[in-house]
């Protein structure tokens, strides 16, 4: 991945909404879910779904495919991959600290020390 691919790809993730949309898609496997049931699940209007779920696909972190009159989406497990390996790769340059970090249990968005059996004092 290029600098300016991997730029794109964090900058779609930059956003609330777009990581929501990452997370529910992330949970629905290859079989990913119609734009309509998207809408429904994350309480979106179709125009601001469409205009982040368009963000997301140019940045090549989800993928379409049409069924009937369904637009279907998925995430493209391999775009986040490489995205996050160009971070740790490029920018983090296998810092210790950083590698420890993706090696803990994940924490569930609890923050900082959640689940890895450590405590601040």
């Amino acid at each position: 991945m290029d600098r300016s691919k991997a730029l794109a790809a964090l900058s779609a993730l930059a956003h609330e909404t777009r990581l929501d949309l990452i997370r529910l898609l992330t949970s629905r496997g290859e079989e990913g879910m119609a734009a309509g049931q998207i809408a429904e699940a994350l309480g979106i209007a179709a125009p601001r779904l469409s205009f982040h779920l368009s963000a997301l696909e140019q940045a090549g972190l989800i993928r379409s495919r049409k069924v009937a009159r369904n637009v279907f989406y998925s995430v493209d497990a391999r775009g986040i991959g490489v995205t996050i390996a160009y971070v740790l790769n490029h920018c983090c340059c296998d810092h210790p600290d950083v590698l420890a970090a993706c090696s803990n249990r994940r924490d569930g968005g609890q923050g900082e020390g959640a689940g890895s059996g450590t405590e601040k004092t």
